[in-house]
């Protein structure tokens, strides 16, 4: 399935193909499209663990759409890791697993990572590498600009290239379907915390699922109320013209009349590592990813609780995601107040 050689030139690939050899007997996993670059081949995997009932509540969790920002693979190979083990001996989870799906793609942007850059081997932007929404109003260069690849940022034609079409496809096959799926994607770069940030990117209108956000948002508070997240709409940040969780959320929200689904980033604060160790600014890959050995270990342990929990929310949308009713009217009010201000 992964190529020898990819393996060989990429630490964090030949450690996928380590665990999707464990794995396979109880998973099902596939190669969502290949990328060819310098006479070596690279997969793009899917991994779907749980019920083969495609409308059970899902957990999407992918990683590697930045290739500079490898921690955000190696987070995601972590939680594959724990999984693979607990899948040998945790009979709770396997009876979880009956009801509920776990859709992984841990490195969608392998050339990129391989690279040591942002974009894909085509100087592209995956993340912003979407239909433009019309009436997107993206930030200067920061939200996406189409000049040129030698400019940062570039969001490719008119066409989806082949990394964005492997993880858009995979996630309407296998997440979309689902009556209740939360997406995280993981990333890192942005400020001194780590931000969990929901749609929408493309501009900042209220975000049309704020009933789920908040009613995850209060579950996660009182469940953990020490967490380390911060919660808020990506627009406050930037605004992009055409992103892909946007599009995949707008897909959802024209072709499924029932259920939700609620994509969200996980930006990790990389400025806290830069602060505590300014010396790894000497690397681009420094701004973006812990060097110190026990900053990595503790980056990588860091977030399996918070994915233990989504498995949980997911498989319990019902006590906390009203559909309809006041119930849900509540939490969409509170939603207002505490990110757009009154409606």
């Amino acid at each position: 399935m992964i190529d020898a050689r990819a393996a060989s030139s990429l630490p964090p690939l030949a450690e996928l193909a380590r665990l999707v050899a464990r794995i396979e007997t109880r998973a099902r996993t596939r190669v969502l499209d290949t990328v060819r670059h310098r006479g070596v081949t690279y997969p793009i995997v899917g991994i779907v663990v749980g019920t083969d009932d495609v409308t059970a509540p899902t957990l999407a969790i992918t990683g590697g759409v930045h290739g500079l920002e490898r921690i955000g693979a190696e987070v995601v190979l972590a939680f594959l890791h724990t999984l693979v083990e607990r899948l040998a001996w945790d009979e709770l989870l396997l009876r979880a697993l009956e009801v509920v799906r776990i859709a992984l793609v841990p490195l969608v942007n392998p050339v990129g990572m391989a690279l040591g850059t942002r974009a894909n081997g085509r100087g592209v932007d995956l993340m912003r590498n979407a239909p433009a929404i019309v009436g997107a109003r993206g930030s200067f260069l920061l939200g996406g600009q189409s000049v040129s690849p030698l400019l940062p940022w570039f969001r490719g034609g008119d066409s989806f290239e082949v990394e964005s079409r492997a993880l858009c496809g995979f996630i309407e096959s296998e997440v979309l379907p689902s009556r209740a799926s939360v997406a995280v994607d993981c990333h890192s770069g942005f400020g001194l915390v780590d931000r969990l940030w929901f749609p929408y990117a493309h501009s900042r209108k209220p975000f049309p699922g704020l009933a789920e956000v908040v009613g995850l948002h209060r579950l996660l508070d009182s469940t953990f109320p020490h967490h380390v997240y911060r919660l808020e709409p990506q627009a406050q940040a930037y605004t992009i013209v055409g992103d892909l969780w946007d599009h995949l959320y707008e897909l959802h929200r024209t072709t499924r009349r029932d259920g939700f689904f609620l994509p969200l980033t996980l930006e990790m604060g990389s400025w806290a590592w830069v602060k505590k160790n300014p010396l790894q600014m000497a690397s681009l890959a420094g701004g973006f990813n812990p060097v110190v050995p026990h900053r990595r270990d503790r980056t990588l342990r860091r977030h399996l609780p918070f994915f233990d929990f989504l498995l949980s929310a997911v498989a319990s949308h019902r006590t906390w995601a009203p559909e309809s009713g006041s119930a849900r009217q509540r939490l969409e009010d509170e939603g207002f107040l505490r990110w757009y201000g009154a409606r």
